[in-house]
């Protein structure tokens, strides 16, 4: 297996730090934009590389695959680029995998309630060219969507015999503080994909139909494991809602992020101001995305690990009835301690939980254990061997078995 990764920020830093303690592959060519920054990331290993790769280039990435011999392609970027990235990969004879997908447009005249352009559409839309290749592309495979996504498959298979509602709850207590100790607002992920999720309409899967509502509706309460505590969440647009009602038979999806009101005033005022737009305006005589300068503004998710305590959490809610004919409800759950993936890979949680499952995956396909052709989410995969690979590499799941 000879792997293109193409993004070295901070989840592809944290995907080139994991892998590099697997042997299921040859090589892994780190790639970014900013060589210096694939150079960092590909130090690691000597069976790593760097290159300069621009990802919204499909002919650039298609004659980086060929020059590499790749197998397979990696994409760690933000979802702008998942086209170019998806359309290289098939035209250069390579599998795909990403951890998020093609972006969502919204509804032109009922955006809070029809679907307009699904996350997703663009690259299923291409499935019957990739299954005519005999390629596989495999997405949404980080941890949310990903993780969440195998969990769904699990508990099809194993706890439920009927599935009212699948309901991804995230959630997490992390603090940044500066190092004078004041807390200080410092995004764990990164502030692009935030708004783009965050600010559209999200989805809801609901008997047999996908519909829309409007940005942090729904709020509820969800008591998360191992000490994180109640943290209220909201609908956010995401994946799982477009993927799992694909594979697992359900009546409902949802999606629920545990935001803050921080957060949530912040995304709020951006909107107002226009500052979330990717349109460029321009300043000075120079074009700018409002989106790319306040991403620009923050600091870099890679980089505040140091400042950062506290646990993360991405898990699934599943509430129907359980194989023995009773009512049941299920939080099939990963949580991570930014102090364990500081100490053990010198990444933050929340990139590290991200990066782990992908890498998970491609282990995976290359025991043969995962295969197909097509354009897949992890829902049409056994979960099983997942979730024990992912439990030996150092970071288990668990179960907390919920009043129905």
């Amino acid at each position: 297996m000879r792997i293109l990764l193409a993004g070295a920020g901070g989840v592809g830093g944290a995907f080139a730090a994991i892998a590099a303690r697997r042997d299921f592959f040859e090589t892994i060519v780190v790639a970014d934009y900013d060589l210096a920054r694939a150079e960092r990331a590909a130090a690691v290993d000597a069976r790593f590389t760097a290159a300069q790769l621009d990802a919204s280039d499909a002919d650039a990435v298609t004659a980086l695959c060929r020059e590499h011999g790749v197998t397979h392609l990696m994409n760690a970027v933000d979802p702008v680029f998942d086209m170019p990235l998806f359309e290289g990969a098939l035209a250069a004879g390579a599998d795909y995998l990403d951890m998020a997908m093609s972006l969502s447009r919204p509804h032109p005249e009922t955006p809070y309630e029809t679907p307009g352009v699904k996350l997703g559409d663009e690259q299923f839309a291409r499935a019957g060219a990739w299954e005519d290749a005999g390629r596989l592309a495999l997405v949404g495979i980080g941890v949310e969507p990903g993780l969440s996504d195998v969990f769904a498959r699990y508990a099809a298979d194993h706890l439920f015999s009927e599935i009212d509602e699948l309901g991804t709850r995230d959630g997490a207590n992390l603090v940044v503080r500066d190092e004078s100790g004041a807390e200080v607002f410092a995004p764990s992920f990164s502030m692009w994909t935030t708004i783009e999720e965050c600010l559209n309409p999200p989805v809801v899967w609901q008997d047999g139909a996908w519909h829309t509502t409007a940005p942090f509706s729904e709020p509820e309460v969800f008591d998360f494991p191992e000490g994180i505590g109640p943290v209220e969440c909201v609908n956010v647009e995401h994946e799982e809602v477009l993927l799992m009602p694909r594979w697992v038979d359900c009546r409902r999806a949802t999606f629920k992020y545990g935001l803050g009101e921080e957060m949530i005033t912040i995304l709020r005022t951006l909107h107002t101001l226009g500052l979330d737009s990717t349109e460029k305006v321009r300043v000075k005589g120079v074009e700018v995305s409002p989106r790319d300068v306040v991403a620009a503004c923050l600091p870099d998710p890679a980089t505040i690990g140091p400042l950062m305590t506290g646990k993360t959490c991405a898990g699934l809610w599943v509430t129907g009835t359980g194989k023995d004919g009773e009512p049941r409800s299920t939080y099939l759950y990963h949580v991570v301690d930014n102090e364990w993936t500081m100490r053990e890979y010198g990444h933050q949680c929340v990139v590290w939980q991200t990066a782990v499952n992908p890498v998970v995956a491609l282990e995976l396909l290359a025991r043969g254990t995962w295969s197909g052709a097509g354009v897949l989410g992890p829902e049409a995969f056994d979960a099983v061997p997942f979730l024990d690979l992912l439990t030996e590499y150092g970071a288990p799941w668990g179960v907390q078995e919920m009043t129905p």
